[in-house]
């Protein structure tokens, strides 16, 4: 099966603690996995750590999760090589492939030495959902804001513009995000700009935003767009998933 169009689910979510497991597979990466439209078998995920450095110890988290969550799941790893052989094959075979959070300017430099970047647009267009967690979100879009450079927060342009817009992450628990999406917005650093509160994901068909999610109460989304030499900032009421 996949998904009867291009998705992603572009979120600052997706896992939270578990009963029996340090981490679990909450809402947002189940909606991801039903946006798929798997049904008759155990849903196939790719997982792919790369931002954190393919970290072995969160590997097994996330391993213990997908047992949880009934997933049958792959790691992507490509430290200090890759773990697979024909890496587009085993993409292109999944139902859903989520981009842990970290560092997304090494993401988008290791991917692109290793071809990934090319074979997640063609999954993408062949049906494969893509989502993920902050740097896991920011990497489908122009570009957004990130602490990849150092404490302080900066832009990064190059993202790899499967959706034409910018991408806020973390925007009501990092202080600093709002107001530098407005800034790079204003200036015109970033394009008009989605963002969303830690919780809530952004679901697109091709490169249409059709629906915010949440797997948490209270929780926003919101668009920033240019207006003239200012940033305008519109907030966009998620639906609470089961």
């Amino acid at each position: 099966m996949s998904a009867p169009e291009p998705t992603i689910v572009a979120t600052s979510g997706g896992l939270r603690l578990g009963d029996r497991t340090r981490v679990a597979f909450d809402a947002l990466a189940h909606h991801a996995v039903e946006l798929s439209g798997v049904h008759g078998r155990r849903p196939r995920v790719m997982y792919v750590g790369t931002a954190i450095g393919d970290d072995e110890h969160f590997a097994a988290r996330i391993g213990e999760a997908a047992r949880v969550a009934g997933f049958d799941l792959t790691p992507l790893q490509l430290f200090p090589m890759p773990n697979i052989e024909d890496i587009e094959a085993t993409v292109l075979d999944q139902d859903v492939v989520w981009v842990m959070g970290g560092s997304v300017a090494n993401l988008l430099a290791v991917w692109r030495v290793h071809g990934l970047d090319t074979i997640l647009r063609t999954a993408w267009q062949a049906g494969v959902v893509l989502t993920g967690v902050s740097a896991g979100s920011i990497c489908w879009f122009r570009g957004g804001t990130t602490d990849s450079f150092g404490p302080e927060l900066r832009p990064v342009t190059d993202a790899l513009g499967f959706l034409p817009y910018g991408n806020g992450v973390h925007y009501d628990s990092d202080e600093g995000r709002r107001p530098l999406v407005h800034r790079l917005v204003a200036d015109g650093t970033l394009p008009l700009t989605h963002c969303t509160d830690d919780g809530v994901g952004l679901v697109y068909r091709g490169t249409e935003l059709v629906e915010a999610v949440s797997e948490a109460p209270g929780k926003g989304a919101y668009i920033v767009s240019r207006a003239g030499d200012r940033a305008v900032e519109e907030r966009v009421e998620p639906r609470r998933l089961p």
